[in-house]
């Protein structure tokens, strides 16, 4: 934010360096080549989302998490938004994908927030990060257990950490 944009009162966008963190991190290359994730537009929406679901787990287990989850969720809409008018969606149908893409993340919220809770995150990933179709073993096992160590470092990083983006 520029000095113009303080003087007229905008306020930072505190979660944007979360959310970049988040964002480089499903942009890691061994998501796509050791984890078999599908290298198109809807796999790395499918990376992303699964992270920042696994990120605002984290955010939601502190007391103070809820801001930061919504301020991140926020992040996404508009991240989301500008990627689809990059792509060439028109004004008139971007509300509709976004609402789309918004539900696919409550739904992983969901999904992965009952796998950690079964302690096991398989099925979910199945379902939402390869839609269905399960890559070879080796592949699914590489995500799964990069997931998991994901996020139990997460747990362990202080919060002022994460909202700075500095992911374990």
């Amino acid at each position: 934010m520029g000095w113009f944009g303080k003087l007229l009162g905008e306020k930072p966008d505190e979660a944007l360096p979360l959310y970049n963190a988040v964002v480089g991190r499903a942009r890691a290359e061994h998501w796509y080549c050791d984890g078999a994730v599908p290298d198109t537009v809807d796999g790395r929406f499918d990376m992303i989302a699964t992270l920042l679901a696994i990120v605002m787990l984290r955010l939601e287990a502190e007391p103070a998490g809820g801001e930061p989850a919504a301020r991140l969720a926020e992040r996404f809409v508009d991240d989301m938004d500008g990627q689809l008018r990059e792509i060439g969606i028109g004004d008139i149908i971007v509300g509709k994908h976004i609402g789309k893409m918004m539900s696919m993340l409550g739904g992983r919220l969901g999904a992965y927030r009952d796998g950690l809770a079964a302690g096991d995150i398989t099925p979910a990933l199945v379902r939402n990060l390869y839609r269905g179709a399960a890559p070879q073993h080796a592949a699914l096992a590489h995500v799964r257990d990069s997931v998991m160590a994901f996020h139990a470092a997460l747990a362990t990083t202080p919060m002022t950490n994460l909202l700075a983006g500095e992911l374990p």
